[in-house]
């Protein structure tokens, strides 16, 4: 796996780039947002190790502008800014994941390799539909009664995670896992707090909600 670290803290930076390549994996270095973006931009990397405070750009600048023009590479933020607002910014911006600092290694490595598996085996490209819902995945493209519907990344790939599974009812866990990646912690509103937003963009001005709270079991999107 071919990986950039944008990272300004040099201790930091050499720990976490020998401990990757002791596990052969491939590691470019930038110490500065802007240099990482231009890497990023004009080479092919499979992940994508970000920090947030950062020389010239931070990082979640840097993440908004290489979603604009890869929105396939994942993007596994690193920052000491560990409160609910700041994870709801950098999913905001696009990350893909979430690390806070101090962190142990393995950790990283199971969310880098968790990253890595969700890439490799995300759904290919189809039209969902649920009712008078429709979400164009080639175009990412979402319409409800023929209203485009213009979501965050994040809340996209919930929504998506929902229509794959429409009628089913999906716990929190799984919904952490498939959509904010393992190790998420389970004892944060974040998931209420994106299907709210989901409710407000999808069913909101419309006479049927699609998105539903079963109580302590988790969400559904009903198709009927």
């Amino acid at each position: 796996m071919n990986i950039l670290l944008i990272e300004d803290e040099f201790g930091v930076s050499s720990f976490i780039k020998k401990g990757l390549e002791e596990n052969h994996y491939h590691v470019t270095l930038a110490y500065e947002g802007s240099m990482g973006l231009r890497l990023a931009l004009e080479q092919d990397f499979d992940l994508i190790l970000l920090d947030v405070i950062l020389p010239q750009m931070n990082g979640f600048e840097v993440c908004t502008e290489i979603k604009k023009f890869k929105p396939e590479i994942p993007v596994l933020m690193l920052s000491a800014l560990s409160t609910i607002k700041d994870k709801l910014t950098g999913f905001e911006h696009g990350v893909d994941d979430y690390l806070t600092k101090p962190f142990h290694f393995g950790e990283l490595l199971a969310r880098i390799n968790a990253l890595g598996r969700r890439n490799q085996n995300s759904i290919p490209s189809s039209i969902y539909t649920a009712e008078d819902l429709s979400m164009d995945s080639y175009k990412k493209i979402v319409r409800r009664a023929g209203k485009e519907i213009f979501l965050t990344l994040k809340e996209y790939t919930l929504l998506e995670y929902l229509l794959i599974n429409k009628n089913k009812v999906i716990s929190r866990v799984k919904i952490a896992e498939a959509v904010w990646g393992i190790g998420f912690n389970r004892g944060t509103n974040l998931i209420d707090v994106y299907i709210n937003y989901l409710r407000t963009k999808i069913d909101k001005g419309f006479s049927k909600p699609l998105i539903h709270t079963v109580i302590g079991m988790g969400y559904i999107l009903k198709d009927e």
